[in-house]
């Protein structure tokens, strides 16, 4: 046992102590109405002789009931209005309550705080943020609200991440005037037959009234700061529109969707191309450009399977045709076309918001049309980012947005490829040329690829990139570019790079400017600030997307828009908190990573205690069928129990192998659900089953299989 432990122990006994004495020493009897009554006149005797030492044993009787969270703390409110008169008694009890409740409070916190931390650490984080925003307008209204008791308020809070000195003065405030009616009760002590004449219906109704207030007051001051926002501003009487999207991406489009489906009259607004930046340069091309790489490299391991290998003879720009043909067999789906049918009103141009209720969009003959409408969803996406480089914009780089216009007209991919960023986008596409037979050098500044991913994961990527034929460069810091050469600077010496094509792919950036968010004051970080329900600082304008963060994922961007939409078109009645609990990504090289929930190394950062479950790919049946035996799954539990943290999956097709982990997570299934699931056989999926059979496998319960073992052999005879 560590001395943390020992020193909990102790502080434990000491409560425990405190408790059995409490009732060995009858006091618990004393701490009622009969007994006070009886013994009023005793009392008072004793303050009259030394009214100093008897306030004083009062108050740390009081402080002592308080901190062990006993029975009577009425009782002695009671008795401090009938020993002290109003004025002393709520001065004592005042103070004393709210010293003993800290107490309970900080012993709580030592005691169970780390241990709730470590059990149910990924689900506090929510309940820590919003204690940090708003703990103390919570704790004050239910301070203020005697119906709740307050011993329990001392020890929940305790558990939670809110301030000691936040605690005691808004205890000390919540508390006063609860504690002014039972002191100012106790002073007509000898009229009161039972509590009920104290706490009568409408005193707590009255009381749980005065705990609404601050709601109320919390809601009119919304309103007034609505008003103060809006007050620039006039309203218009009647709205051309119910919503107004910027943006057709995957955002914007779910956006549209959705107001569309509930009837309400919508205009689309996008300044490109339909579809965003994941339709035209992102998700879909990149993944036919994978999947062209992966055939070629295919017919190279044909000796893999049993086959001939032989060298991939192909026409570089039919590979790029193909891309294009697939971005064109997808465009209808989100076609202008398709969503005009739905009852969207699409319109091309640039959307700029003039005012909280007006958008008007520059069409491309010049024209302006404005719009009033009721709620704005901006939805704009993000750009790739561009490092400030000396040289680098005289050097012809592209980025994933713009390689592929300039790739297509190639007649061969480029012979010599600079990738600069280890993240998911410089991984897929240097694995990607290199298939194609690029010679491809990827530099990353930082240690390791994939940052967000543990140490192993980043080192399965790197080996990955390797086979592939990948010269990967981690801890390179870029410096310049020299016409077409690179300077990097690693271990503090420059070293160059020589390129045909350099490809920047360090990250996306928020769409901020050309909208009119600096002129409207609406907040910027990188992102567009909203609240938990995507609203700017005007509550009728909401973000979703790469805009908005914190998750530059499409599917993300399309599970924000369903919470932008409905608020924005129900939000007076009800709105919703996105939520962010159960995000999956996947980076998709050959073979896959995909993750959803937390890694080992967020889980340490975090101080959640975890158990990890690991099964490798290569002794999976239809992974050695298959000649893909690279890689590894392994799942994040809490400690002693089947519920997961975090699933972390390399192997083939691990995009839809989490498929069933999201779920789960999702839904509050653990590993025991899993393994109870019957999964086809020979598939992949099983690896999802095997890494939930070895957590049931370390959780075996070793006594009982003894017993087992015992009953057989008697059986046996």
């Amino acid at each position: 046992m560590t001395s943390t432990s020992m020193k909990r122990l102790f502080v434990l006994l000491i409560v425990a102590a405190v408790v059995v004495a409490f009732f060995a020493t009858g006091l618990n009897q004393v701490l009622t109405l009969d007994a006070l009554k009886a013994r009023l006149e005793d009392f008072q005797a004793l303050k009259a002789g030394s009214p100093v030492a008897v306030a004083a044993a009062f108050f740390a009787l009081y402080v002592l009931v308080a901190a062990a969270s006993l029975p009577g703390a009425v009782f002695l409110t009671l008795a401090a209005g009938a020993l002290f008169g109003l004025g002393e008694g709520l001065l004592l009890a005042s103070f004393a309550s709210t010293i003993g409740a800290t107490l309970a409070f900080l012993t709580a916190r030592y005691l169970f705080r780390q241990s709730v931390e470590d059990r149910f650490g990924s689900r506090l984080k929510a309940i820590n943020e919003g204690m940090a925003k708003d703990g103390a307008f919570y704790l004050f209204t239910l301070r203020l609200i005697p119906a709740v008791p307050f011993f329990l308020i001392n020890l929940l809070m305790g558990l939670t991440a809110i301030p000691a000195r936040t605690f005691y003065v808004v205890s000390q405030i919540g508390m006063l005037p609860g504690t002014a009616v039972y002191v100012n009760a106790g002073t007509q002590l000898a009229q009161l037959d039972s509590l009920r004449g104290i706490a009568s219906p409408a005193l707590l109704g009255s009381l749980i009234a005065l705990g609404i207030f601050p709601w109320i007051v919390r809601g009119a001051l919304n309103w007034f700061n609505a008003r103060r926002v809006y007050r620039p501003y006039k309203k218009p009487k009647r709205f051309d529109r119910n919503m107004v999207v910027i943006g057709a991406g995957a955002a914007g489009l779910v956006s549209a969707y959705i107001a569309a489906a509930v009837k309400a009259k919508v205009t689309l607004v996008e300044a490109h191309k339909m579809g965003g930046d994941c339709l035209n340069y992102g998700c879909v091309p990149s993944k036919a450009l994978i999947k062209s790489a992966k055939v070629a490299q295919q017919i190279r391991d044909g000796a893999r399977y049993g086959l001939n290998a032989t060298d991939p003879q192909f026409s570089f720009r039919a590979v790029m045709a193909r891309v294009q043909d697939v971005i064109a067999a997808i465009e209808p789906h989100d076609s202008v076309e398709r969503y005009t049918s739905l009852g969207i009103d699409v319109v091309t141009g640039y959307a700029t918001i003039v005012g909280p209720w007006t958008v008007a969009i520059k069409k491309p003959d010049g024209s302006e049309q404005r719009l009033t409408t009721r709620s704005i969803v901006i939805a704009a996406g993000a750009r790739p980012t561009v490092p400030p480089l000396p040289g680098l914009d005289q050097s012809g780089y592209v980025t994933s947005d713009t390689m592929w216009e300039r790739f297509t007209q190639l007649d061969a991919p480029p012979r010599r490829l600079v990738v600069l960023g280890g993240g998911p986008i410089g991984c897929e596409l240097s694995q990607a040329f290199a298939r194609l037979g690029s010679e491809v050098t990827l530099i990353e500044m930082a240690d390791q690829l994939l940052g967000r991913e543990d140490a192993d994961v980043a080192e399965l990527a790197r080996d990955i990139l390797t086979k592939s034929g990948v010269r990967v460069l981690t801890g390179y810091k870029a410096l310049r570019v020299e016409q077409k050469t690179l300077v990097a600077e690693h271990a503090g010496k420059p070293v160059t790079i020589a390129f045909d094509e350099l490809l920047v792919a360090v990250g996306r950036s928020a769409r901020l400017e050309g909208y009119g968010l600096e002129a409207l004051g609406i907040d910027t970080k990188r992102t567009v600030v909203t609240n938990g329900y995507l609203q700017t600082k005007f509550p009728n304008i909401y973000a979703a997307g790469d805009v908005a963060g914190p998750y530059q994922f499409t599917h993300v961007g399309a599970h924000q828009a369903w919470y932008a939409a409905v608020n924005a078109l129900f939000g007076f009645a009800r709105k919703f908190k996105a939520d962010y609990r159960v995000i999956p990504a996947v980076t998709f090289t050959d073979p896959e990573i995909a993750r959803v929930g937390l890694s080992e190394r967020e889980a340490r950062e975090q101080g959640i205690a975890f158990e990890l479950s690991r099964y490798p790919v290569h002794e999976l049946d239809r992974a050695i069928a298959e000649s893909a035996t690279q890689g590894f799954i392994k799942v994040l539990t809490v400690p002693g129990k089947d519920r997961i943290l975090g699933v972390t999956i390399a192997a083939q097709n691990a995009g839809e192998l989490l498929a069933e982990y999201v779920l789960a997570m999702k839904h509050g299934l653990g590993l025991n659900k899993i393994l109870g699931t019957i999964h086809s056989y020979p598939t992949m999926s099983e690896l999802n089953k095997y890494a939930a059979g070895d957590w049931k496998k370390a959780h075996a319960p070793q006594g009982t299989l003894k017993v087992l073992e015992r009953l057989h052999a008697w059986r046996r005879g």
